[in-house]
């Protein structure tokens, strides 16, 4: 069992980086977590978006 963990500042990027990374795959996905977190420096609200693929 693997993992891979994809990490992007907006949420399409993500969805890009995931769906490519499943278009070169040739396992078993096992199960796909996504996670959001947001913080904030000084005015600017900065978010993180993850997502956590593990496969065969």
């Amino acid at each position: 069992m693997k993992v891979k963990v994809i990490d992007e500042a907006h949420e399409l990027d993500l969805e890009s980086s995931v769906n490519k990374f499943l278009s070169d795959f040739e396992g078993e996905v096992i199960d796909i977590k996504f996670q959001v977190s947001a913080s904030i420096y000084r005015d600017e609200q900065i978010f993180c978006f993850s997502a956590m693929i593990i496969y065969n």
